[in-house]
């Protein structure tokens, strides 16, 4: 039954075969909020008239145009992989887990030339009740940010810049991965340091240490300079394709109690460790022990600020920021994903 209200909003998304050409949405998430805007480029009437002191609308010309926005999504169990895969560049293909139900996804950087998503947001329109689709075509993820606090759930939120928008392409129908869940602040443990080794393909890290102090939220962002303003003579006002033009970046943020061994000295002995966040869900059904699984590897990390500072009678806190680098052996992140989930 119709609401007239967000409640029937819906966000779908594909991966296109040509960048800029519309495809029909394939997957659905189940998200926060959204603002993905259609943004014309005005070209304003300067010449000088007698008589008139207004500009004409007659002269007014729309010369180019974009899609800008964001997208903030709770991190779910499943149907999250084609995001990831675009997200980071990955060319990731989920792999069976022995002779089980779970499938293993490992996500590291690579290359963005010729990958693009179309994104779908179904708008109710309170009036009439009516969900009205708009479709934006040649979609690449800018950035992107991972957040865990406390009391809370893993989120996600996306950095989108697109081409064109379509408000005449139907409604694709929505449907979501059965049995999705998502991964809670009580599933996540927190590794620093270790050995960083990549063996068939898979980043690990082992004799990490487990944090000691209280650590109540964390934060992963990426960002993928992207030439986003490639408009040409004898494109009608249309981009091409975004392409990199400047160097991506892995960062992150710690916000925790004051601990100057743990978190500080690395800080101020420059010192080079590893990042190795996990979160462990629930089993997955005929899955032979395997739950879903998320984490985020970075081998060659670097603190870049902790400061702690005294603001009352309360516990001392710091925020911590840290960026990761190329050690030059393993990829600079691996996120890996377990799951149901047999493609992205």
């Amino acid at each position: 039954m119709a609401t007239g209200s967000g409640l029937d909003a819906q966000v779908g998304f594909a991966a296109e075969t040509v960048v800029g050409t519309a495809v029909t949405p394939t997957k659905f998430v189940e998200f926060q909020k959204e603002s993905l805007a259609w943004k014309p480029t005005f070209v304003e009437p300067t010449g000088l008239r007698a008589g008139r002191k207004f500009k004409r609308a007659g002269r007014l010309v729309q010369s180019r145009r974009t899609v800008e926005g964001s997208l903030e999504i709770e991190w779910p169990t499943r149907g999250i992989g084609l995001l990831v895969a675009h997200m980071l560049g990955s060319s990731a293909v989920p792999s069976q887990i022995a002779a089980t139900s779970a499938y293993k996804q490992i996500h590291v950087p690579g290359g963005f030339l010729g990958k693009s998503l179309t994104f779908q947001v179904g708008r109710p329109e309170p009036s009439s009740g009516v969900v009205r689709p708009h479709t934006y075509s040649g979609c690449k993820i800018k950035s992107w940010e991972f957040k865990l606090a406390s009391d809370n759930v893993a989120t996600l939120s996306l950095e989108i810049d697109g081409w064109d928008e379509s408000t005449v392409t139907a409604l694709a129908t929505a449907t979501y991965p059965a049995g999705a869940e998502l991964f809670p602040f009580q599933a996540g443990t927190l590794k620093l340091g270790g050995i960083p080794a990549t063996t068939g393909g898979e980043l690990s890290v082992t004799d990490g240490v487990a944090v000691a102090t209280v650590i109540t939220e964390l934060s992963i962002k990426g960002e993928t300079p992207m030439a986003t303003e490639r408009y040409g003579i004898g494109q009608s006002g249309t981009k091409r394709e975004q392409l990199e033009n400047d160097f991506p970046t892995i960062t992150g943020s710690l916000s925790a109690e004051f601990n100057r061994a743990e978190l500080y000295d690395l800080m101020k002995n420059n010192t080079t460790f590893a990042f190795d966040f996990a979160m462990t869900g629930s089993p997955i059904p005929s899955g032979s022990g395997n739950n879903n699984f998320l984490s985020f590897i970075a081998p060659a990390c670097k603190l870049k600020e902790a400061a702690p500072s005294v603001e009352g009678p309360d516990l001392v806190k710091m925020t911590s920021a840290f960026e990761a680098y190329d050690n030059e052996i393993d990829a600079p992140l691996q996120i890996k994903i377990v799951s149901a989930d047999t493609a992205l």
